[in-house]
């Protein structure tokens, strides 16, 4: 598959502006690793290869055990994950998929159980912003692999 456009040329100002929302949220109130699993999860259920092939490579520099990964995917049925890290991965389902009528309140009384409301605010803008990353890597077929370099991707050791 062929990239279509490069939207971070075509688009430097807002591309800019994403990167420094994404640099922001990762100072906020949510620690790397659930960071690293919305990511990887949100990029699971949009089909972005491109940040799915990214965020794994990261997840990895950043200490994530495999078995971890493999399970994501399955992280319902998987004793891999714990409760605060369940209540974050069903938020970011439940936003990137929006169910209709909006998200629960059994899912939200669930969720506040385990972030506080700080956590919560900072994760939902941490899934807003994943999701849009996603929807322009996948618009534009960006290619995965092809910013190993530039993120320092390739010291993940993932081929």
């Amino acid at each position: 598959m062929t990239q279509r456009l490069n939207f971070a040329q075509l688009s430097p100002d807002l591309f800019k502006s994403l990167m420094a929302l994404s640099n922001e949220i990762k100072k906020g109130s949510i620690e790397q690793s659930i960071l690293d699993l919305v990511d990887i999860r949100a990029s699971q259920l949009n089909g972005c290869a491109f940040c799915l092939d990214m965020h794994v490579k990261e997840a990895k520099i950043h200490g994530e055990r495999e078995l971890r990964i493999y399970h994501l995917a399955a992280w319902r049925e998987s004793a891999l994950f714990t409760p605060r890290e369940r209540a974050a991965l069903a938020w970011t389902e439940a936003l990137t998929k929006l169910p209709e009528g909006g998200v629960p309140d059994d899912l939200y009384e669930r969720v506040r159980g385990q972030l506080s409301e700080k956590e919560i605010s900072d994760l939902t803008f941490q899934v807003g912003a994943i999701n849009m990353w996603n929807r322009a890597s996948v618009a534009f077929r960006a290619v995965p692999g092809s910013a190993d370099k530039v993120f320092g991707l390739d010291k993940a050791g993932l081929e």
